[in-house]
């Protein structure tokens, strides 16, 4: 007697081949939290989620605890897993952080960017531009991510550099709420753009400078916002 595989009876199906489930899963939930389609307090019921993907609750507790890892989901023993709220000291923790960690990694990896990098990085900030323009917001914190990465790609210090693509990726959400909810968009141009004609033009130090400022600037305007609009909150 052969045992009958009961395949996936949903359409994220596709996105699960060739790919951990959770791992799938987890990219899944946080688009929908990211792409603002799960809201702040939204209940990820693991027996829901479970039926929606045809799959068993093991990989949607690992999904979701992988969430919380990245700051996206809360947790609660008896209550289950939420859609956590931004806080002023989470962004003031994972901002000053970048601040720290990423001029250093700008230093050591600019003088070796070749051309093919500069035509790359060129290339993300066209398409940043133009995605900005037509609010694609799921791909502003993508080119973020890359448009940094490819700058520190030389610097040849790899536990750094994976400390920071995981800030990165935790900071997503902050760069589209930045972005979107702020003045952000124009400055984020202006300053992407500058930053990279002073690494061409071999002023690393201004360029280190303006990097940490940047990042520090992103990082004060998210706390105000996020403090303006929970004050807001509580008077309602």
């Amino acid at each position: 007697m052969t045992l009958e595989t009961k395949p996936f009876a949903r359409p994220a199906q596709k996105s699960l081949q060739h790919r951990t489930i959770a791992a799938a899963v987890a990219e899944n939930l946080r688009h929908r939290i990211l792409d603002g389609d799960f809201k702040v307090g939204f209940p990820l019921r693991q027996d829901a989620l479970a039926n929606e993907f045809g799959v068993s609750r093991i990989p949607i507790r690992e999904a979701l605890m992988q969430l919380e890892a990245e700051g996206l989901v809360k947790i609660h023993p008896h209550r289950g897993a939420i859609v956590s709220e931004l806080s002023t000291e989470e962004v003031q923790e994972l901002f000053e952080l970048r601040s720290l960690l990423e001029p250093r990694l700008l230093k050591a990896s600019a003088r070796h960017l070749t051309h093919n990098d500069y035509e790359k990085l060129n290339h993300i900030l066209q398409e940043y531009s133009a995605e900005l323009r037509a609010n694609h917001v799921r791909r502003w914190g993508e080119l973020n991510t890359e448009f940094h990465m490819l700058l520190y790609r030389h610097a040849g210090k790899p536990r750094a550099l994976a400390i920071v693509a995981n800030l990165l990726q935790e900071c997503d959400r902050h760069t589209r709420l930045q972005l979107s909810l702020t003045d952000g968009m124009k400055r984020a141009e202006t300053e992407h753009a500058e930053l990279l004609r002073l690494c061409e033009s071999g002023r690393i130090t201004d360029a280190c400078s303006l990097l940490e400022m940047h990042i520090e600037e992103v990082g004060r305007s998210l706390q105000v916002y996020i403090g303006n609009h929970q004050r807001v909150d509580r008077a309602l």
